[in-house]
Order: C-alpha cells, then structure tokens, then sequence
C-alpha cells in the first residue's frame, strides 16, 4: 500500500566551500568547475577568506558536500584548526575534505590526513584543471555513497522506531473490549503513528442496517465535524466498492476488510502524502488489529443478542404481569444513568443496563393466582411471591457471562431493603450489591411514576417525597439522591418509553 507523490524532486546541486585567502584561487576553482556535473547536479560554491570564518560557514550551513581547505592564511596551522575542529567539535564525519597548500613543509601528508582526517592532500602547484575535476568527482562521489549509507542507516532505524509504534499502538488497541473505545483508540494510534496530530479522522464502517443517505455509521472521530459532500462520498463508495485505500488530493481513504462483511474505512483528513515508510507502518498496524477489530464486532454483535433476548425475557415476565413492556426498558436506561453519574467504569454501566431488564425474571414460575390477583395478597400468596427472586437466580446462577452473572444478583438481591429488612436474605447495606441497590431505586421510582392495577400513577413531587422518606431504610440514600438530582434525566427517558 504506497501513496507517494509520483514527481521526484529535482536533487540541489552539490554544496562545496572554498577555503583561502586568496581570492584569486576561488575565481580560479569557480571557473576551472564551472562545468563539472556529478549525476547531472552541478556544482554550488560558499567562500570563506579565514579559518574563523570557515567554522562560521560550516556552522551555519548545512549538507556542504566537499571543502577545499587552504593549510596556511591568518595562522600557519590554521586550515589544520578548521579539519581538527570539523572533526570533533562539530562532529562532521560526512564532508570530505580535500586539503590544498602552497607550502608543502607546513602539513606533511601522511601525518594531516591520518591525524586530521583529511580525505585528500594537494598541492596547489599539482591541481590542473584534470585533476581538480578528478579530485573533485573522487571527493563527492565518495560523500555520495557515505550520505546513501547513511540514509539507509536513518530508514532502518526509523523503520525499527516505527515497528516499536507499531507494537506499542497495537497493543493499547488491543486492551480495549468494546466497539467505542476501539475506534476512539485506533484514531488516536493512527495520528500518533503518522505524527498527524492537526489532521482530521474519521473512522467509518460501511453498515447496510444504516440508514440516511450515507449509508455510513461513523464510529468515531477526531478534529472538527466533517463534510460528507459529494466528493468524498464517491471516494468512499469507490474504496468500498473496488476494495482498494487511495489518496485523492489531501484527503485520504483506507479500506480494510473484515470477515463481518461490513468492511472498514478509515479517513484521514489534511494529508498531501503518505510516505513509503508510513504507508507500511500503516499496513503492519491495520493488518495487526484487523483481527482484532473483527473480535470486537464479534462481541459486539454477542453482547448485542444476549441483551436483546434479555430484554424480550423481561418482557415476557412484565406481559405475564399485566406490567407495561416499556417498564424493562425505562428500568434499563434509567439504571444505566444511575451507574454513570455514580462513576461507575463505562464497561459495569453496559453491563448494568443490559442485566437490569432480567430483576423480574423470577415471576415466570409465579402462579397466575398470585401473580394476576387485583387486591391484596394474604399471607400464604405473599410467600408465594416472595420466591421469585430465589427463582430467579436459579435460572440465571452458574453463567460465566458478565451480564448474566449481574443478572443473577439482580434478581436475587433486588428486594433486599438497606436496613436489613428486605428478603430473601436480609442482607444490609454494603452487603447488598451495587447493582442490585440501583435497581431497587429505579424500580420504585417507575412503579410510582406509572399506573398500576392496583394503584395510579403519583405526580412527581410525591414520587421525590417518598423516595427521600424511604431513603436509608428501604433504598440506597447515595442513589436515591443521584436520581434525584437527575430527575430532569429520568422523566426524559419516562417520555421517551411511555406506556
């Protein structure tokens, strides 16, 4: 998967520095290279007349290729200061250096190019336009090849800084159980990984259950909202359709493939071009959490049935009980905001939304006589009743499944009462589980909001009253005050699940 810029950039010319202070061997050097080439790159020239101003030159500029060093000018040893402090101070090991002199006693050979690191040693007596020209093509053809070395040095060890991303990114990718926090986690891994933090992604799944006209479900997102427009909506239908990732002008589509069927697409806005590298990190990561993007759908599709038929269960109980079937619903969602506004991790409120409809399960085995009765139950079809949380967990006890083993607790412990008073097992307080304690609250405040057969429906400043007089011995007093500090929440979700 490559989406590089097809044009090549055309190479600057070669940079060379012309150290001497005499001016008329730069003109010289100018003129006598004037028509040198080395992969069609000419020749680019800096001057300096000193020692000191070559270090300012050297410091300053950057990729100079070859100097050609005068031994003597304000100082005897002053070209041999300049390759010393190249060398070491500067640490630049990469430009050649080709030493020239006039006064060959001052610098013997073999001690300055073994000593200074000097790549070659002329005279300038000996330097005629032939051999400047090989001297010179020599010199750059050799930082030629040092410069490719090491680049592919640099690809190597960005490659390997890449894959490190990779495994790191994957890996907290990998930590991530449901859909949402995938997709949030894998767009904040791709922009980390392209080092695109000012970019806009989208990612997207292609769903035929979708409606609307994009035919497209955004799973999560990162930067501004964005523009569907016709544009990107024909590159999106192209990537699905022919199965393929393109760049088309800044913004780019990739297509991954799941074994769901409902392939992915993942967008990326404000990107000119991807590089060789980052398009095969991009792969490696995709391809890594491909799989475990399908697991997730997999579970998703998993949790989404067993919550479903939990819900369709709770309806057959409230049905059986002549209670409205939007009670279960109400009961779930209202649960689901109690366990948020306590803080609960965003893994136990799925949880307790999708375990709550399951309270009630019991009643299946409750007799129509008990069950159905207008009045008041004696005492003999009291106990009768009273079995149906033990029922319940009897249904529901031994699953390994999280929303089961909630469900279980639920319904066995949702009659339990704070102050010890409840049944079946008079437990108290802390000893009752959170979930079940939740529960209890809304499956009051629901029972009161709502007519009953034997009752109807309290107007909801007595609903407040009464939940604030039994909080503390029938109810949590912690979760009593959350709903009622949410009130305005709770009434939304009655509106929005009426009888």
């Amino acid at each position: 998967m490559s989406f590089l810029s097809a044009a090549q950039p055309k190479l600057p010319p070669w940079r060379v520095l012309l150290v001497d202070d005499e001016p008329d061997i730069h003109d010289i050097t100018k003129l006598t290279l004037s028509r040198f080439r080395l992969d069609g790159r000419p020749l680019s020239f800096l001057h300096a007349y000193s020692g000191d101003e070559a270090k300012a030159v050297l410091a300053r500029e950057k990729d100079i290729a070859l100097v050609f060093l005068d031994v003597v000018m304000e100082r005897e040893d002053s070209g041999l200061e300049v390759a010393r402090w190249m060398r070491q101070d500067l640490d630049n090991q990469f430009t050649r250096i080709v030493l020239r002199t006039g006064q060959p006693g001052q610098a013997p050979e073999e001690r300055v190019i073994v000593d200074y690191d000097i790549n070659d040693y002329k005279e300038k007596t000996e330097l005629d336009r032939t051999k400047l020209f090989t001297t010179t093509f020599a010199a750059l053809r050799a930082y030629r090849d040092i410069m490719k070395v090491e680049e592919a040095r640099k690809v190597q060890a960005s490659y390997r800084e890449g894959l490190e991303r990779v495994i790191a990114a994957s890996t907290h990718i990998f930590q991530q159980r449901n859909l949402k926090d995938f997709a949030n986690g894998l767009l904040q891994q791709v922009v980390a990984l392209l080092r695109l933090e000012q970019s806009i992604l989208l990612r997207l799944r292609g769903a035929s259950v979708i409606t609307g006209e994009q035919d497209y479900e955004v799973l999560a997102q990162i930067g501004e909202a964005f523009d569907f427009d016709p544009g990107l909506m024909a590159q999106l239908d192209e990537a699905r359709s022919n199965r393929i990732s393109q760049l088309h002008g800044d913004t780019f589509v990739g297509y991954f493939p799941n074994n769901s069927g409902k392939s992915t697409l993942l967008v990326l806005k404000g990107v000119e071009a991807i590089s060789e590298l980052d398009s095969q990190l991009l792969e490696i990561f995709c391809s890594g959490v491909a799989v475990a993007f399908d697991n997730i759908l997999l579970n998703q599709e998993i949790t989404d049935t067993q919550a479903e038929l939990i819900m369709r269960l709770g309806d057959v109980v409230e049905s059986r009980s002549n209670e409205a079937g939007n009670h279960v619903r109400r009961m779930a969602e209202i649960c689901h905001m109690l366990g948020v506004a306590a803080g609960m991790p965003d893994e136990e409120t799925a949880v307790l939304r999708h375990a709550a409809p399951m309270h009630d399960i019991g009643k299946i085995a409750t007799p129509d006589a008990v069950l159905l009765k207008p009045g008041k139950l004696d005492a003999a079809e009291w106990e009768i009743m009273k079995r149906h949380p033990e029922v319940g967990l009897s249904i529901l006890d031994g699953s390994q499944r999280p929303i089961l083993k909630a469900a279980a607790a639920i319904a066995h412990q949702h009659h339990e009462k704070f102050d010890g008073s409840g049944y079946p097992q008079g437990l108290k307080g802390e000893q009752i589980h959170p979930f079940a304690r939740i529960v209890a609250v809304a499956d009051v405040f629901d029972a009161l909001m709502h007519k009953r057969c034997y009752k109807e429906a309290w107007p909801l400043e007595e609903v407040i009253t009464h939940l604030r007089e039994v909080a503390g011995k029938h109810l949590d007093p912690r979760y009593v005050e959350l709903l009622i500090a949410n009130v305005d929440k709770a009434v939304d979700i009655d509106r929005r699940f009426p009888d």
